[in-house]
């Protein structure tokens, strides 16, 4: 049979499953981890327990589904049209949010590299123009983001893997034990203050999912990207950051705005620390564009089920859905004008929060779906028992992760998914009527 060369392979949808994730989420997590202490190992393990439960339910989502719109035709099953729009609003407006937050970490990296100070004007202005860049990159198709993503992951590839390697060598157990939890926090206060930063970097793991339009032979190879880009992420993320907390003092690393440049440059120097911080920013940058694909294709998807307006669903020649990639990112400028502030830490701390809010209802409905989707398919009753106790594993670990995020996240993020349930009311018919026509 002849490929379909607009179509990635499972090397590629692989590979920008790993980079959606660990592109962007690794970049500044050592430092977020050590505002807790090396006791958020603890965490760790919470999170890559909840996130291979959540790979292996969109594995099997995957596998048996047979409508298409990636989590919201798998929430289809269970909660009808109604959930399957919730789950893509609340998915979309989740990667709006996110997406400006990776790029302001763009910004911020590149600043770090240069050695200049941004106004927060100057960082507004650049953050629209690196949204803007990544949009208009994707209008070459699915192939080519897969091509300059499967790329851009070594920028974060490397370091991250070359910590696990070398840093051995400069790994000191004392320095790692001292910083175990330097801020006196309760246990399970230390633990909780971990989670939601930790469940930041696995975001993109059912990025799969939402691509299996542009897949080659998606039934099989979604599957595959998704459980393999997951577990190999979850290791490389916990030996990498264990291993810079055993060589930058917690005090250091906590303060830092590049921490695996810190990490290297006590290694190996201050030119390797450069290359590194480079290596991160053209990570992160492989990130963004890979992920303003996704989001283009999750309004394409919806506003072919009639959820959306008729602009999102038109694609060009090359299957880019292009227009709503346009009136996406200026969405998203609109965003980043409202990030103008003398703390943009700490308003990057709120979009990471409010992007893990929003993103974790079409979690919730996915896996409440999967009973009825492996139905549907006819399985064994056996292993749909054995998958629905493995989703109810993933539901309890996505209700605590929202508890972890706080009062502020939890209420903006109820205010959003409250406003798109009532659009979806205001205006179903009329979209659903357009579909129709069209």
């Amino acid at each position: 049979m002849q490929k379909d060369k607009s179509k990635m392979t499972v090397v590629q949808i692989t590979l920008l499953t790993a980079i959606n994730m660990m592109g962007s989420g690794i970049m500044m997590l050592p430092a977020k981890l050590a505002e807790v202490g090396t006791i958020s190992i603890i965490s760790w393990l919470v999170t890559a327990g909840g996130a291979t439960a959540l790979a292996y339910v969109f594995a099997k989502c995957g596998m048996f589904s047979k409508k298409s719109g990636g989590m919201g035709g798998y929430a289809e099953y269970a909660f009808g049209k109604t959930g399957n729009f919730l789950a893509n609003y609340t998915y979309g407006i989740s990667l709006l949010i996110a997406n400006v937050a990776i790029a302001i970490t763009v910004v911020g990296y590149s600043a770090e590299f240069f050695s200049v100070t941004l106004s927060p004007v100057m960082v507004a202005l650049l953050t629209m123009a690196v949204l803007w860049i990544t949009s208009l990159l994707n209008a070459g198709g699915a192939r080519l983001t897969g091509r300059l993503s499967s790329f851009a992951i070594f920028g974060s590839a490397a370091p991250v893997i070359g910590m696990c390697l070398i840093g051995w060598f400069w790994f000191d157990p004392s320095l790692y034990i001292s910083a175990w939890n330097p801020y006196h926090y309760p246990f399970s206060d230390a633990v909780s203050m971990s989670i939601s930063m930790t469940l930041w970097t696995f975001l993109g793991l059912e990025s799969a999912c939402a691509n299996m339009d542009s897949v080659e032979n998606p039934e099989k190879n979604i599957p595959i990207a998704v459980l393999t880009s997951t577990l190999g992420t979850a290791l490389i993320y916990i030996l990498s950051t264990s291993m810079i907390a055993g060589i930058v003092p917690n005090e250091e690393l906590a303060a830092s705005t590049a921490p695996f440049g810190l990490a290297f440059s006590v290694m190996l120097g201050g030119t390797a620390g450069k290359i590194v911080i480079a290596l991160m920013v053209m990570a992160c940058f492989g990130s963004l564009l890979g992920w303003q694909f996704t989001i283009a294709r999750v309004f394409c998807s919806s506003a072919r089920e009639g959820y959306f307006p008729r602009l999102f669903k038109k694609v060009t020649a090359d299957d880019v859905p292009l227009a709503g990639l346009l009136v996406i990112t200026g969405f998203q400028t609109v965003l980043a004008m409202m990030t103008i502030s003398p703390t943009l830490t700490a308003q990057f701390n709120i979009l990471v929060d409010l992007a893990v809010v929003t993103n974790i209802v079409p979690y919730l409905l996915s896996m409440a779906s999967i009973g009825a989707i492996l139905r549907s398919s006819g399985v064994s009753v056996r292993q749909i028992r054995f998958t629905s106790w493995i989703a109810a594993a993933a539901i309890l670990y996505n209700i605590y992760a929202l508890y972890t995020t706080g009062p502020e996240a939890l209420a903006w993020g109820g205010v959003l998914t409250l406003a798109g349930w009532i659009l979806y009311g205001l205006l179903r018919k009329r979209l659903s009527l357009a579909s129709i026509r069209d």
